[in-house]
């Protein structure tokens, strides 16, 4: 999911399963130039860094702890990060976004988008 600087859902992309999110980023971003992208440790990736500094956008990850030489990140600018976990906190309140019973990925996504324009109608 990806949000705006005030943590409102802006754009939705439903990855398989057994992949991990990372992969999913670069179709995620398609089409916008975000300043900056937020993200936690996990998304911490040269290929990733790579692709954000093709669209112009800075990468505000944490560097792992395994990484030999640490890349620095504004920890002002990644304190914001919390909105797009406060986003995903207001979704699971609806209980269908949280227990994804839909069987298809399409009618789960279709619900996520009406869960998000309620969310955006606040």
């Amino acid at each position: 999911m990806a949000c705006d600087t005030l943590g409102r859902p802006v754009r939705f992309l439903i990855a398989p399963g057994q992949s991990h999110d990372i992969l999913a980023v670069p179709a995620l971003l398609d089409g916008h130039r975000p300043g900056a992208v937020l993200a936690d440790r996990a998304y911490d990736a040269n290929s990733l860094r790579a692709h954000l500094a093709r669209i112009g956008a800075e990468a505000v990850i944490p560097s792992t702890r395994s990484r030999k030489t640490p890349i620095p990140h504004d920890p002002r600018i990644y304190k914001l990060r919390n909105r797009v976990e406060r986003c995903f906190n207001k979704l699971k309140h609806f209980r269908r976004f949280a227990t994804r019973f839909d069987r298809l990925a399409s009618h789960y996504l279709a619900f996520v988008h009406i869960a998000a324009s309620m969310l955006w109608m606040r």
